[in-house]
This record gives structure tokens, C-alpha cells and sequence, in this order.
């Protein structure tokens, strides 16, 4: 082995030239061969005392990363963290006892209540602004709730129901500005295709309503248990890939089931997925539905989307697209009084109960033998909304630039949510759609949300009667305005040019919606998503790495084609955060590939015997290594040392290159540690010579 390695080595000497212009003991410079056209590295040698001197400062500077202090321990870690936590509230809490009762109180007020911060600086002109905003909001959210309790499978007041407490609740305690708290459509399709599994709300609408309030209160519980214990990473278990398919899943399922509305049809499938509804579609037109009803909806729809047009196309238009539902609403009901068109066919809402929302405390059921089922499904409302959500809130708060606090975000909403199961509300969230329309009406504050459940308070209080004649056609194409905001191409298309893996999470999603469940669905995008951390955590990828042209920085050689090859070295690189269990035996077998690949080219192309003297693994991207990882390492040692080739490791971080020096594993390459690839070529090439 010693004659093998000392005939590769007369190879790579006939490169290295004494340069006694500089004063660098091992400079590197890239010099064209004009016989061949190619390029070899020239290693110069300055002379025996720049040599000693280097000598010398190199053993200093590993000794920087052999000597280093140990790393401190995951159990002091987690005491400091919770310390440092303990100490700040500490310190808040000394500097609110030197501050007078009155300012101490307000500061404790301010901190849970965001509302009594900005209100000291609230302006009348301000409030103009609000009011227009809520005014506007309200009359975009009175049909839309009243359409999306039907969605729910709820009668139509407790969509109203809805839009009055938990926007006060949130006013309170929310930190978006432009955010609008009610129902939407897809919490509500969650609620009725999980839920109606357990009760059918046509048998048993009590006990169904029962169900609904409870799961609401569970989702609140979890949502205001994310904001407190700091859980949020929780929400980003669904990637951004995953929600945008199912949005655009839930969407079709959504408008599928309005089919049944716009179409006048009486029995109808419970299922959600596309084949039981178009099969049920297919059956009720050929046995009875109301042409009335359909050509009734479709005129408003396309109105509705007629003003959606025109307020995109003239921003001072923004509030037609607006009120337009309320618009349909109104002249519909009128036309169906006028014509009595409720005795040719066209059903109507009929009774709406009106009045201040009643306590429902007694309507929490946690006796139900579903308790398990409602709490599960609880969680997933709780996810699913808190996700839109923020990402609403994030997005608006951008665009004004003010930073949004997602722990009170999710505090406030879960509060929202749980105060609202104590007043016959159903889980409520960020509305986009609203939102939007709140943003575009010029708000200022949380105010809108007020003006807008005092505005709906007082509808429930007058006007209910009034829509006693309003058609379901009408609650059926309000929704189906509403859909094509959640179906965002241009963003799937966008993801299938970035992440062709996120795209996949996003099909999966989006099928499993649309074929099968909306558990099934979240389930698919949930394990497509796990699957990818955990591919790219088994097989991480091995960069090669090669220096730059006339610098001292190496690159990988896939992404830097022009890099140049140190004769008798292969550097590596691991693209992984850890070496672990689960990738250590893969990362060495493909370097041991390697290896033994670049040692048949090389002999493939000069006909002579083992080139390679070096593997220098490049450890700037771990953070961390369990025991399977060391193993490996020396098992890749080993294997190295069997065909007569060095290991030598580069920059290690801190836990590692602890973690190393206590398996001995430093001691057993014999020390060859260095910060830099440049200072490890350096110190080797000098031991050979």
C-alpha cells in the first residue's frame, strides 16, 4: 500500500514546483497547458521557512475547532429557554410595579387587549373611514352568511349569529387592521361533510346543532392553546402548496353543492365528492327540478359577476361588486312576492329567527358518545382556519406595513370562537373575500369588524323578516360568486415551475378533496408533504466540489462547471442539516461511489495506478450527528484507509466536532481537523512533501 501510495504521488509531484517569487507556502494557481489545451494546478513551495511557518500556524488554528468548550446540553438548552421566558416576564413585571396603578393597569389592558392601544390615537376622521368600511361589509356579509350557514347545514340566523360576536371578540383582541371575522365557506363545508357523519342534520337538527357548537368550542379551545403555549409551527404543517389545493378542491366540491340550490332540486346526497354529486345532479334533473329557480339564479350570478368585473377593472368602483349580493337579495325577494313565484316551484328561506344571539352554553355536549370524533375534527377547523386566517392577515398587513403578531392572532381567534359557542355561533375565521372588499373600502382599524356586527345585529333585530320570501337560488349563486377567488391557477401554476414536489402535495390535495374527502384530501397533502421532508432527509444529495479559477473558493461542480480539479483530492460535501439514522449509511456509500468511480476514470484515461490521495468532507452544513452517523463516519474511515486513501475532515460545527472528539473519531483520522478546505490542502500536500 505504502508503494502504491508513493507511485500515485511521483504522479502528482511532477506538478509540484518550487516558487521562490512569493513569500505563500503553498499557493495555488491555474496555468493553461498549450499542448493539450487543459488545464493542471500548479503547487508552489516558497521555501523550507515559509514552510515552517506555516507549520506552525496551522496546528494553531485546528486547535481552534480540537480545543473549542463543550457544547452546552438539550437539557440546559430547554432551562435556559424557559428561564430567559421566566425572566422577561419577571422584568415586565418589576417594570409594572415602579409604573403608578392607573398606567400599570392600562399597560396589563394593552398587552391582552390590543383595542385600548389604538384608540388612544383614534381620530374622527378615522372613524369615517370605518364606517364606510363596515357599512360596506355588512352588506357583503349578511347574504354571504346567511348562504354559508345553509352550506353548514345550519338554519340561516346562525350564520348571522356568526358575524356579531366573534368580530366584537376580535376587535378586542385581533392585531390585523383589515381582517373580517365571520363564516366562510370552506370551515363551513368542513363542518357539514364531517359532522353530518355522525348525525344527519335533516333526522336530527337539535342534535346536530348540538355538535356544531361543541366542535366550535373545541377548535377554540386549540386555537387559543396555539397562540398561548407558542404552537403556531403547528398550522405550518400544511404547506402553502397543500392549502392552495385545497382551496381549489374545496372550491369545485362547494360549488358542486350548490347545484342543488340553483337548480331547485329536493333530495339531494349528503356525499361530498364529485361522482355522488354529479350522479345525484344527474338523477333529480331527470326526474323534477324547477326551470324557474335556475334561470332566477343564474341572472343574479351573472350579475353579481358582471359588477365583480367591473370593480376590478375601476378601483373607484369597489363597492358594486359589494353590495351587489345584497342587491340580488333584496330585488329577488321583492320579485317573488310580486309574482308569487314560492307557489310555482321556487323555494324560499322562509322563517328567520330574529333577535339578539342566544346563550348556548347548555348546547355543549360533552357527554356524546362522538366526543373523540368532535374534538379530532375540532382540530382540523382549528388548522384549517387559522391558516387562512393568518395567511389573510399577514398578506393585508404587508401591504400597510405593520408587523402582525401570530400568537395573538391565533389567541384572538380562538377566543373568538369559543365565547361564540356560548352565544349558538359556528366556527368563524378570516374571510378573504371580506377582507378584500374591507381592505378596498379604506379601513383604518379593527372598527370596521364593530360597525359591521352592529349593523348585522340590527338586521337580525328588524330585517329578518323581510327575507322571509328571499329564494335559495339567490343564497346559492352568492356562494358560487364567492368560489372562484379560492381557485388561485396562476399560484398552482407558479408551484409547478418551483417545487415540482410541493405540486405534487397540491394534485394530491386537490384530488383527494374533489374524489374522495376533505379528510382525505388534508390526510393526502399532510403525507405528501411528510414524505418529502423525509426523502430529502434518507437520500440528501452529495455535492463534489472543485475550486474556483484563480480564487481560493470551492464550488460544486454541478452548478460551476468552469471549477478546476486538485489533482490526487475529492471534496465532498453533504446537503444535509444531519447525519443521522436515517441517511448515514446512504451518504457513505455514495461517497465510497465516488471514490471508486473517479478511480476508474482515472485509470481509464492515464493507465496508471491509484490517483486519489485525499477525501476531504466538507462539514459546513451539519448541525448536528447522532451515534448511527459516527459509525458511519469510521466505517467510511476504514473503507478509505483499506484502499490507501486519507480522511480528512473540514469545519465541523460545534456539537459535532464535540460529539467527534468524545467518540475519539478525531484521534483515529489522526487529527486532520481544519476550518477551511484551502488550509486542509495545504497542511496535507506539505505532509506528503
Amino acid at each position: 500500500m505504502k508503494e502504491r501510495d508513493s507511485e500515485s504521488f511521483e504522479s502528482l509531484s511532477h506538478q509540484v514546483l518550487p516558487n521562490t517569487s512569493n513569500g505563500e507556502s503553498l499557493s495555488h494557481q491555474v496555468l493553461p497547458n498549450t499542448s493539450n489545451g487543459t488545464h493542471m494546478i500548479q503547487m508552489a513551495n516558497s521555501g523550507s521557512s515559509a514552510a515552517a511557518q506555516a507549520g506552525q500556524d496551522q496546528p494553531d488554528r485546528s486547535k481552534w475547532l480540537l480545543d473549542c468548550p463543550e457544547p452546552p446540553s438539550p437539557w440546559h438548552e430547554i432551562k435556559s429557554y424557559v428561564k430567559g421566558y421566566f425572566l422577561n416576564k419577571a422584568k415586565r413585571f418589576k417594570s409594572l410595579q415602579k409604573q403608578p396603578l392607573p398606567k400599570r393597569i392600562l399597560s396589563i389592558l394593552q398587552a391582552v387587549f390590543p383595542i385600548f392601544g389604538w384608540c388612544r390615537n383614534y381620530k374622527l376622521t378615522m372613524f369615517k373611514n370605518d364606517l364606510m368600511a363596515g357599512l360596506t361589509l355588512a352588506s357583503l356579509c349578511i347574504p354571504q352568511s346567511i348562504g354559508y350557514a345553509t352550506l353548514a347545514k345550519l338554519d340561516p340566523q346562525y350564520g348571522l349569529y356568526t358575524s356579531v360576536v366573534p368580530p366584537l371578540i376580535y376587535a378586542l383582541m385581533g392585531t390585523s387592521r383589515e381582517i373580517a371575522i365571520g363564516p366562510v365557506a370552506v370551515v363551513s363545508l368542513l363542518i357539514s361533510s364531517m359532522l353530518q357523519k355522525l348525525i344527519d342534520p335533516e333526522v336530527d337538527p337539535l342534535g346536530y346543532k348540538k355538535l356544531v357548537i361543541t366542535t366550535t368550542f373545541f377548535a377554540g379551545i386549540f386555537q387559543a392553546s396555539f397562540g398561548l403555549f407558542r404552537l403556531g409551527f403547528l398550522v405550518d404543517f400544511l404547506s402553502h402548496a397543500a392549502i392552495v389545493g385545497f382551496m381549489g378542491g374545496a372550491a369545485i366540491v362547494i360549488g358542486l353543492q350548490q347545484l342543488k340550490g340553483l337548480l331547485g332540486i329536493t333530495n339531494f346526497t349528503t356525499n361530498t365528492d364529485i361522482v355522488s354529486v354529479l350522479r345525484a345532479v344527474w338523477r333529480s334533473c331527470q326526474q323534477q327540478w324547477s326551470p324557474h329557480t335556475f334561470i332566477l339564479g343564474c341572472s343574479f350570478l351573472s350579475f353579481i359577476l358582471i359588477t365583480r368585473f367591473i370593480g376590478k377593472k375601476n378601483k373607484k368602483l369597489f363597492w358594486l361588486p359589494a353590495i351587489a349580493p345584497l342587491i340580488a337579495v333584496v330585488v329577488s325577494t321583492i320579485m317573488v312576492f310580486l309574482t308569487k313565484a314560492d307557489e310555482h316551484g321556487v323555494k324560499t328561506v322562509k322563517h328567520i329567527k330574529g333577535g339578539l344571539n342566544p346563550i348556548s352554553i347548555h348546547d355543549l355536549d360533552f357527554n356524546t358518545p362522538h366526543l373523540g370524533q368532535i374534538a379530532k375534527i375540532g382540530l382540523i377547523i382549528a388548522i384549517i382556519a387559522l391558516t387562512e386566517a393568518i395567511a389573510v392577515g399577514r398578506s393585508f398587513a404587508g401591504i400597510k406595513g405593520y408587523r402582525l403578531d401570530g400568537n395573538k392572532e391565533m389567541m384572538a381567534i380562538g377566543f373568538s370562537n369559543v365565547i361564540g359557542s356560548f352565544t349558538s355561533c359556528y366556527a368563524a375565521t378570516g374571510s378573504f373575500s371580506r377582507t378584500a372588499v374591507n381592505f378596498a373600502a379604506g379601513c383604518e382599524t379593527a372598527m370596521s369588524n364593530i360597525v359591521m356586527s352592529v349593523t348585522v345585529f340590527v338586521a337580525l333585530e328588524c330585517l329578518t323578516r323581510l327575507l322571509y320570501y328571499t329564494p335559495i337560488a339567490i343564497l346559492a349563486s352568492i356562494i358560487l360568486s364567492a368560489l372562484p377567488g379560492l381557485i388561485d391557477i396562476n399560484e398552482a401554476v407558479h408551484i409547478w415551475k418551483l417545487d415540482k414536489f410541493d405540486f405534487l402535495a397540491l394534485i394530491g390535495a386537490f384530488i383527494g378533496v374533489l374524489f374522495a374527502s376533505v379528510e382525505i384530501g388534508l390526510l393526502v397533502a399532510v403525507v405528501i408533504s411528510f414524505a418529502k421532508i423525509i426523502l430529502i432527509s434518507v437520500r440528501p444529495g452529495i455535492e463534489t466540489l472543485r475550486r474556483m479559477p484563480g480564487t481560493d473558493i470551492f464550488a460544486d461542480t454541478n452548478q460551476y462547471p468552469m471549477t478546476v480539479k486538485t489533482p490526487g483530492v475529492l471534496i465532498f460535501r453533504v446537503k444535509s442539516a444531519l447525519l443521522c439514522f436515517a441517511n448515514a449509511s446512504s451518504i457513505e456509500e455514495r461517497i465510497m461511489g465516488c471514490v471508486n468511480e473517479e478511480e476508474e476514470e482515472e485509470n481509464i484515461k492515464s493507465n496508471a495506478k491509484r490517483k486519489i490521495l485525499f477525501v476531504v468532507l466538507d462539514m459546513s452544513n451539519l448541525i448536528n450527528v447522532d451515534t448511527s452517523g459516527i459509525t458511519a463516519l469510521a466505517e467510511l474511515h476504514n473503507n478509505l484507509t483499506q484502499a490507501g486513501v486519507e480522511l480528512v475532515i473540514v469545519n465541523p460545527k460545534w456539537e459535532v466536532i464535540h460529539k467527534l472528539n468524545q467518540a475519539r473519531f478525531v484521534s483515529k483520522i489522526g487529527g486532520k481537523v481544519y476550518m477551511t478546505i484551502e488550509e486542509a490542502l495545504d497542511a496535507c500536500f506539505g505532509l506528503k512533501v
